[in-house]
């Protein structure tokens, strides 16, 4: 079972590509932006930028796109002008399409995707005081006028350790691939754990190939021995080397048992993933999973197709427009409404930007048990105030 996911071990998939975890140039932290009020009596202006003709991604610039228009249609009570500017994957296109967008009246931008392209539309239009929400997961590039609004490691980070430490764990190893998406997941670690207590006794590298991946076993089950490790740490998807991991580690005296393991990619996606071994037991976070259904079917009815299962991003930024509009006065696309402690409600429950530009994301914490998932500790409701 193991080997069917090795064909897909020679790279990430375009999905995780996509995810935006590329370009690390951080934006300019511009002043924070003021805005003008808006006149309610007309639609608010708003601008998707997509990659509608880069070839590789359109189906998922498509669906961004039907999604942020099914935002706008199931809230009427917020008239919204959405326009739609292709940005073919492109820096320099993206820093066009942004400034064309401002120039065409925009009050924000939404999008674009990756890491680059939304830098790049970001810088174009900080000086006409627009505030751009990417798609990017990628937290290096937040800051000034531009906000991240893909799903951050450092999030889920957060949120394992929290209830890690809550459960009495308190040393840890953490175990990643030498590539962008291991360097990520072991900086998210990294700052989780400061913040929780559990500390990271041992770091375990190993090359991304499948060979490596072998290799480091022994290592591996070293540290957790000899540091006498509690939590056993797992940066990888499944589409990466956990497929591996979750079957070897076991298979080599790491017993899931013994030692707790908990990973920051979902561990029940694929659903052949709950058939591992070094999955039982495990804990990794989810997001509100009925409420994501109930939007691709709502998506379905009207596209025909399921949802790219990026396109809730787009439906949520529009969210973030459509709830701040229902407030009463003021600029209601400025920095401080956008940043509301309170947060939003999406499509995988509530949400928040935060003000250094990141965002933070209720989230569930689940564990497989006799390969089921069930949720330990359901995502809250509300927003804690303090410390955001």
């Amino acid at each position: 079972m193991v080997n069917s996911f090795l064909s897909g071990f020679s790279g990430i998939r375009k999905v995780f590509a996509v995810g935006a975890l590329l370009g690390l140039m951080a934006c300019e932290q511009m002043p924070a932006v003021q805005l003008p009020k808006l006149d309610r009596t007309k639609p608010i202006p708003v601008a998707l930028l997509v990659p509608k003709s880069d070839a590789d991604i359109a189906d998922l610039a498509q669906s961004l796109e039907n999604a942020a228009r099914l935002a706008v249609q199931e809230s009427p009570d917020v008239a919204i002008d959405l326009r739609v500017y292709d940005t073919a994957g492109n820096e320099a296109i993206a820093a066009q399409m942004a400034q064309q967008a401002v120039d065409d009246g925009a009050q924000i931008i939404l999008g674009p995707l990756r890491a680059e392209t939304s830098n790049a539309a970001a810088v174009a239009v900080a000086d006409d005081g627009v505030n751009v929400i990417s798609f990017s997961n990628n937290p290096t590039i937040a800051g000034g006028n531009l906000y991240v609004l893909g799903k951050t490691f450092d999030n889920t980070a957060e949120r394992l350790l929290e209830f890690a430490a809550a459960q009495g764990k308190s040393r840890a190893v953490v175990v990643y691939p030498n590539n962008i998406e291991g360097t990520f997941g072991l900086q998210a670690f990294r700052k989780a754990a400061q913040k929780s207590g559990v500390a990271i006794v041992s770091e375990q590298g190993f090359e991304f190939n499948e060979t490596a991946v072998v290799n480091a076993i022994p290592m591996i089950r070293a540290a957790v021995e000899i540091e006498q490790a509690d939590l056993l740490l797992l940066t990888s998807t499944s589409s990466g080397a956990l497929p591996l991991l979750a079957q070897l580690l076991p298979e080599n005296g790491l017993d899931p048992m013994e030692i707790q393991y908990a990973g920051l990619a979902r561990w029940d996606v694929p659903a052949q993933m709950l058939d591992l071994p070094g999955v039982q037991n495990g804990w990794f976070a989810v997001p509100d999973t009925a409420g994501s259904e109930n939007f691709a079917t709502r998506y379905e009815l009207g596209n025909g197709t399921r949802p790219h299962n990026l396109a809730g991003l787009a439906y949520d930024a529009v969210s973030i427009i459509t709830q701040i509009g229902r407030g009463d006065g003021g600029a209601v696309l400025s920095a401080q409404n956008l940043t509301n402690p309170n947060g939003f409600q999406g499509v995988d429950g509530i949400f928040r930007l935060k003000n250094d530009g990141t965002n933070e994301r209720a989230l569930s914490i689940a564990q497989i048990i006799e390969k089921q998932v069930t949720i330990l500790d359901p995502a809250p409701r509300a927003f804690s105030i303090g410390g955001f």
